[in-house]
């Protein structure tokens, strides 16, 4: 008897029609001030907490100060990746943000915070959206992000509230993320066969998972340290996902020769990314941890049926960038499917680590169900070990 799975982009969510919901949290029942009235200026405030995603925009401002201000009104809608001074008024999940260095500074009603607007995709937190004013809404993610909540997951109490006081703005107008980012993600001249594979590029390995909270960046990390011991200068990048330090900070922890991200690129969160620039971002990452590394390790978000990854999976350009992925559980069922839908979709799966691994027990369940795919499970930290790292290279 075969079991046949749904391919990734057949049960990919759609999750437009959440977004017109109405929020499953507490209600403010008057306009915050900066959504009313005329367009207008002001000076930004003197003490305004960073946050990670804000990180290269809050260079500028500490060197610069008078080169910005505040814009509010009615008229405003804001953008993602537009920045925002905001008010903390009611602490509830988020009782603390990241700050540009990552440390994780506590947060106190009153607090003024440097955010920037994005879109989230959290299935154990939850699904939020830019929303069309200045008006209140939510810290959606401890690294810096502003939405508005429209769901939640059952075990979260609610959103920290937060009061936005105005867009920073400068000279040019708004200011966005992507204007003081390091890196371009330049959408033309990008197509199969041009990318770093076209051009002598280092192996390429991307860690998916089934779901968030799978074991992936602990996998990828392990891998990262397994390499370095053996020798290689290893990149290591995070492609989609929700802005936060704490990946970036493990892979540096782990021996990474270079590490960026996708907030590196000037995006606050990749959800709800147009997919041109989603598959251009994953070549563009590559190819500048290419530039000095020999091996590139790279962590897709969530798991391999949220929308924008399920799609990526099948293209021809990443198909034509990455040479192999290892694979993060949380069982025996996971991983099998998981495995499954990857080599159906046409990718050679190398390993298989993750939670599932920190269970003996469902580790051998997840060996037995493997064997027919010809896919190893490794616990997720043996991954450390240089010679059984550098022995799942494809080009040795």
């Amino acid at each position: 008897m075969s079991t046949s799975f749904p391919q990734v982009e057949s049960i990919a969510p759609t999750v437009d029609h959440l977004a017109a919901q109405v929020p499953a949290t507490a209600e403010l029942h008057y306009a915050a001030a900066a959504a009313t009235g005329a367009l207008r200026a002001t000076a930004v405030p003197e003490r305004i907490q960073a946050s990670y995603t804000t990180r290269f925009v809050a260079q500028a401002l500490e060197s610069d100060r008078g080169a910005f201000h505040l814009i509010a009104g009615e008229e405003i809608t804001p953008q993602p990746g537009d920045v925002v001074v905001a008010r903390v008024s009611a602490i509830r999940h988020h009782k603390r943000v990241e700050t540009s260095g990552s440390r994780k500074a506590i947060l106190f009603e009153n607090n003024l915070v440097l955010l920037a607007y994005g879109h989230r995709y959290a299935a154990d937190q939850f699904l939020a959206h830019v929303p069309d004013s200045l008006d209140h809404c939510h810290l959606v993610a401890a690294g810096g992000i502003a939405g508005t909540v429209t769901h939640s997951h059952s075990r979260i109490s609610g959103p920290t509230e937060i009061e936005p006081l105005g867009l920073l703005a400068d000279s040019s107008g708004v200011v966005n993320l992507r204007r003081f980012a390091p890196h371009s993600n330049d959408t033309t001249g990008i197509r199969p066969g041009t990318g770093v594979g076209a051009n002598g590029r280092p192996e390429v390995i991307a860690v998916l998972g089934t779901a968030m909270n799978s074991g992936k960046s602990t996998t990828q990390a392990c891998l990262v340290n397994g390499l370095s011991a053996a020798g290689r200068r290893v990149g290591a990048g995070k492609i989609t996902g929700t802005g936060a330090g704490n990946d970036r900070m493990i892979y540096h922890d782990a021996g990474a020769h270079r590490v960026i991200d996708f907030t590196d690129f000037g995006y606050p969160t990749t959800f709800r990314l147009n997919f041109a620039e989603i598959r251009t971002l994953t070549v563009r990452m590559i190819d500048e941890l290419a530039t000095d590394c020999d091996v590139v390790i790279v962590e897709i978000a969530d798991g391999i049926y949220q929308g924008e990854t399920a799609r990526l999976l099948r293209d021809e350009l990443f198909q034509d960038t990455v040479d192999q992925v290892v694979f993060a559980a949380t069982d025996a069922l996971g991983a099998y499917a998981g495995v499954s839908a990857l080599q159906e979709a046409g990718l050679r799966v190398a390993a298989l680590a993750g939670v599932v691994t920190s269970s003996p027990l469902a580790a051998d369940e997840a060996r037995d169900v493997l064997v027919p795919a010809g896919v190893p499970v490794h616990p997720t930290f043996d991954l450390t070990d240089p010679a059984l790292a550098a022995g799942l290279l494809v080009r040795g």
